[in-house]
């Protein structure tokens, strides 16, 4: 038997490596006709050959695009989930001891400060190398563009030379903010195969959407204030209200621009902050944005910008249907603090990895606004539960803490639910050390990794990490949300395989408070409505993600071949605006069919789950045990929280010295995670980056 576990275990790794490296080598040629795009080889050489190939009757104009740019994005996504679905064969939890890596060098923090925040060095040389591709791009094409007009060229179109170049510049801008424009919905692709791939997630690559967002509109302004006052200059004004049936629409372009416009003007830090609704619904202003994009370029053209957008809507469609039901929220744990952690029921079949993400809405606050949350629970340590942790900080989050903290109180609470997001894997048994540095709420993300441990302590024969929690909050009361380091069910007898030593300071107070500090649990009755947490797609997840891309995007070219050949090519003139709104269609209408069978046949496999979930009665139970201060005189019922307390210092009056504390750390290999506010996490990593230490590696964690 273990012959033949080991012969399987070795055939999956050979066939995930297989896939990799097909997946490098397809990845390469797609950057390599990057570069190529701008130049005289790939328009006068390459582009011709490929069309007389693929410009058919089925496909016409588009095919060319659709085969060397939307094609090898979408078979590395699929080839992606595939290799993601066979390591979830692998064992999960027997990471075991690596080597030093090569990059580790690379990932460590190279800007603290500033407008891209914290940076390591592998993120900043893949900044400047994509800053080099725009720039090499845009050179390229003004070099060749200005290389063909000529005074003859110029006069046939009736104008000026110096006229005739403006016009080319800004048509020169558009194509590399195109280019930028390519990879904007990678990042914000939640459930992405490629972002895992690389060893991302959607919370952490927010800022790559953000750094590429300010560049693609950028341009795209510049682009648009060229023709413009191009056309000002020579007294064109009329071309502003141009829209053409069969070529480029600039009237589209520039209601493009000015939704764009719109959508920019709130993601400035300031306004995101303080006005995040305003923030949120204006951010949807990205569908008409993209949908006058199309209209202004063609779909032929769109096509080099599709895959991306294409797997973003195949994403946004799988979620709309995950959300659209209510969950089983079992209990809520209110703090005095003015946090509160919610306990879902989730199916067993569903698993998550420590930093999860996910995303709530609570529809008689409002049914249109969803906030992230990060996950508190771990799925070894709490399978049949999924937690969360908030802390009021906006209006939503206050009003969910007054409908909680009420004397009333509730029976029930309705709850959507999207989600859970996290990486592919974690790697802290690969650490001898890990040290985890938060302020305030900050400190939620390092719950779930506490709880992993204590699951990977008490049940596999592997070392555990020593962690180091150095948590600092602003007032005494706060600190009942180390309680919320043991879930509130399945509490382990004893943790005492898991090294862990607690330092807690609290900045404001310099002597415990006297007032009230009980942890009040609120139990919710179960409605015929509501359902377990679980996977949109089932336990095998990924290789229906592949399935649900692979087969939306089959049928897309099947139903776009066969109107372009009986409908649209036996025409003479077709309007442009006419064949948007066709293949818009075509590719939603794909997206829903594929989504749709693959949600509904998983839901059919979860029904056992959901009737169990129906038929569970709450057990009536008080509130948790009173949640003291952290001194010698605590005198807690529970033995895992005597051991918390055993394992907690409080520092009252002063902030942690967090140079001292990192670096009196000791052990070959370091982990340093900083989570809280962004000039804590900035302190953090100049102190990982400063040091000559190797043997540190710091990894900032958005938390939410």
């Amino acid at each position: 038997m273990r012959t033949g576990t080991s012969s399987s275990r070795q055939g999956i790794e050979r066939l995930r490596k297989s896939i990799k490296v097909v997946v490098i080598l397809v990845l390469l040629g797609y950057l390599f006709l990057w570069v190529m795009l701008s130049t005289n080889t790939y328009r006068t050489k390459w582009q011709p050959q490929l069309r007389a190939k693929t410009n058919t009757t089925f496909f016409g104009k588009q095919g060319a695009n659709l085969l060397v740019f939307t094609f090898p994005v979408l078979l590395t996504a699929s080839l992606g989930c595939v290799y993601l679905h066979l390591g979830k064969k692998l064992s999960g939890n027997a990471e075991g001891k690596s080597k030093k890596s090569r990059l580790a060098a690379w990932k460590r923090p190279a800007l603290v400060k500033g407008p891209l925040g914290i940076v390591s060095r592998i993120e900043l040389a893949f900044f400047v190398m994509f800053i080099v591709l725009l720039v090499w791009s845009l050179s390229m094409y003004l070099k060749n563009g200005f290389a063909r007009i000529t005074p003859m060229s110029a006069a046939n179109h009736g104008q000026k030379v110096w006229e005739a170049r403006w016009e080319d510049a800004g048509l020169r801008l558009g194509l590399v903010g195109n280019i930028a424009l390519s990879f904007l919905f990678f990042p914000v692709t939640r459930g992405s195969s490629i972002l895992r791939l690389f060893g991302l997630t959607s919370e952490a690559s927010v800022k790559y959407h953000i750094w590429l967002g300010h560049i693609v509109m950028a341009i795209f302004t510049v682009h648009g204030l060229t023709y413009i006052t191009c056309w000002i200059a020579t007294d064109r004004v009329n071309q502003m209200i141009k829209w053409q049936k069969l070529e480029t629409s600039n009237l589209a372009g520039e209601l493009a621009l000015l939704a764009g416009l719109g959508l920019w003007a709130t993601t400035f830090g300031r306004i995101r902050r303080k006005l995040f609704e305003v923030f949120f619904f204006t951010h949807h202003l990205y569908i008409l944005f993209m949908v006058f994009f199309i209209l202004h370029v063609s779909v032929s053209y769109a096509s080099i910008m599709l895959p991306g957008f294409y797997l973003f809507l195949v994403d946004r469609y799988l979620r709309f249907l995950q959300s659209r039901g209510n969950v089983r929220l079992v209990s809520a744990r209110v703090l005095p603090c003015e946090t509160f952690e919610l306990n879902f029921c989730k199916s067993r079949g569903l698993d998550y990895r420590p930093e999860s993400i996910a995303f709530i809405n609570v529809p008689s606050i409002s049914k249109l606004q969803w906030h992230p949350f990060t996950v508190s629970s771990s799925s070894s340590l709490e399978p049949d539960r999924l937690s969360v942790v908030i802390k009021t900080e906006g209006s939503w989050s206050k009003k969910l803490y007054q409908m909680l903290s009420s004397p009333s109180g509730l029976d029930r609470l309705q709850v959507s639910f999207e989600g859970p997001y996290g990486p592919s894997s974690t790697h802290f048994l690969r650490h001898d050390t890990l040290v985890m540095v938060s302020g305030g709420s900050g400190i939620t993300p390092f719950m779930s990794i506490i709880r992993e441990l204590i699951f990977i302590s008490q049940t596999t024969q592997s070392k555990t990490p020593k962690i180091l929690l150095i948590c600092a909050f602003k007032n005494s009361s706060s600190l009942t949300m180390l309680d919320l380091l043991l879930p509130l069910t399945n509490t382990p007898s004893n943790f005492s395989n898991l090294q862990l030593q607690i330092e807690a300071y609290v900045t404001r107070d310099t002597e415990p408070a006297t007032h009230n500090s009980k942890v009040r649990t609120i139990w919710f009755k179960p409605s015929p409505s509501d359902a377990p947490i679980s996977s949109i797609l089932g336990p095998n997840s990924w290789l229906c993600l592949g399935l649900v891309i692979s087969s939306s995007f089959i049928m897309y070219l099947f139903l776009m071949g066969l109107i372009t050949h009986f409908y649209i090519y036996p025409r003479t003139t077709f309007p442009n605006s006419a064949r948007v709104a066709l293949h818009v269609l075509l590719t939603c209408i794909s997206i829903a069919i594929s989504g749709s069978v693959a949600f509904l046949w998983n839901k059919n496999q979860n029904a056992t789950d959901t009737k169990q979930i129906q038929n569970m009665e709450t057990d009536s139970q008080e509130a948790s045990p009173e949640s003291s201060e952290y001194n010698s005189e605590r005198e807690l019922e529970s033995l895992p929280y005597q051991s918390l307390s055993q394992a907690t210092n409080v520092h009252y009056g002063k902030r942690p010295d967090l140079k001292k504390l990192i670096l009196e750390c000791k052990g070959s290999s370091i982990k340093v995670l900083a989570s809280g506010p962004k000039r804590l996490r900035h302190e953090v990593a100049t102190i990982c980056s400063s040091t000559p230490a190797d043997n540190l590696y710091f990894e900032s964690i958005s938390f939410s």
